[in-house]
């Protein structure tokens, strides 16, 4: 009976000779690879330098004093980690309706610059730039009387923000406060302070307005104290509007485009990517996207390594260059233990 069948697949169409074996499969997905070199770990630096807190709400993932930073990232340099994206968190430092200690002397992001850079000299060190953290209405840039956004003030304030990050060490910006115009300046303070040759704009261009934000918020004590941020994040369903505020961002002279988050917003990726082959596309696999696949590993719903390698490379499939993710630790591991074998 199967003879019936020998001829019906055309020569050109059999597929299974291509795949047989580990090394065939891999040929095949050389576009989808993950190395170290698409990775970026995300890391939260606080004041205190000799403490580590516990991050109730995402497993796993801890708050570092600058010492204690040292001693996590000494290993997973060691492992082959390239960048990380730091963001600064604060506790007894005053919170001010203009985010005043998000640049002073005393910010840890400020102090950490300079020893992350001696201790780690081949490490890429990208900094989150946004106003939340340090504002005492939690939002991410500076409010009029009635509570809605002063954009230009709000841009002023970032830039001066970036700058301050970009003296102190950082190799990349990263503006994170959905503010419009806030690229072009910082690029045009950057240049004023003839930085341009020396740092990096990475724009968090399709930030979406999204559901998934929420242990980030605790993580970085970052909640809004009223409202939300809608009026300056993405709406969920905005695949015009994202596509407009990446070609505003290309226009003003990011040097690198961002998704954020990724699992729902593919489809953005997709069409940034297709329309700027040229630059670097990162995506961000935000808190609550980490918190519900560890959940969902941690309840026996699937494995977490294979489960969380086809995530990845379906991002890296979609047009993803760097993929920024809390899980970068382990997944070092596993390409590390790869190598090995």
């Amino acid at each position: 009976m199967a003879e019936k069948y020998k001829n019906m697949v055309s020569k050109k169409h059999y597929l299974h000779s291509g795949i047989f074996n580990q090394t065939l499969r891999d040929w095949q997905s050389l576009k989808s690879q993950v190395l170290p070199i698409n990775l970026m770990y995300p890391v939260f630096i606080i004041e205190n330098d000799d403490e580590v807190q516990t991050i109730s709400s995402m497993p796993g993932v801890c708050r570092y004093g600058i010492n204690k930073l040292k001693d996590h990232l000494t290993v997973v340099v060691q492992k082959g980690l390239t960048s990380i994206l730091v963001f600064g968190v604060i506790e007894t430092l005053s919170k001010d309706e203009h985010g005043t200690n998000a640049d002073s002397a005393r910010n840890p992001v400020i102090r950490a610059l300079p020893k992350l850079r001696e201790w780690f000299p081949d490490l890429t060190i990208a900094c989150d730039v946004c106003l939340c953290p340090y504002t005492s209405h939690g939002h991410c840039g500076i409010l009029n009387p009635n509570g809605t956004i002063d954009n230009p003030s709000s841009i002023k304030r970032i830039a001066e923000v970036a700058l301050a990050y970009a003296k102190a060490g950082a190799h990349i910006v990263a503006p994170s406060d959905m503010m419009d115009g806030r690229i072009g300046a910082i690029k045009s303070l950057l240049i004023e302070h003839n930085l341009q040759n020396s740092v990096s704009l990475l724009s968090y261009s399709c930030k979406f307005a999204s559901n998934f934000y929420g242990p980030f918020r605790d993580a970085a004590r970052s909640k809004p104290s009223f409202g939300d941020r809608k009026c300056y994040q993405l709406p969920i369903a905005g695949e015009g509007v994202a596509l407009r505020a990446a070609a505003r961002d290309v226009e003003e002279g990011a040097d690198m485009l961002m998704v954020k988050p990724i699992m729902a917003y593919m489809d953005v990726l997709k069409q940034v990517k297709d329309r700027y082959p040229e630059y670097p596309v990162f995506v961000y696999q935000v808190s609550g996207e980490y918190t519900m696949i560890y959940n969902a590993a941690e309840k026996g719903v699937f494995q977490l390594k294979p489960a969380l390698m086809e995530i990845l490379q379906s991002y890296r499939r979609a047009g993803a260059d760097v993929i920024i993710t809390y899980y970068t630790p382990l997944i070092l591991d596993w390409l590390q233990l790869k190598h090995q074998l």
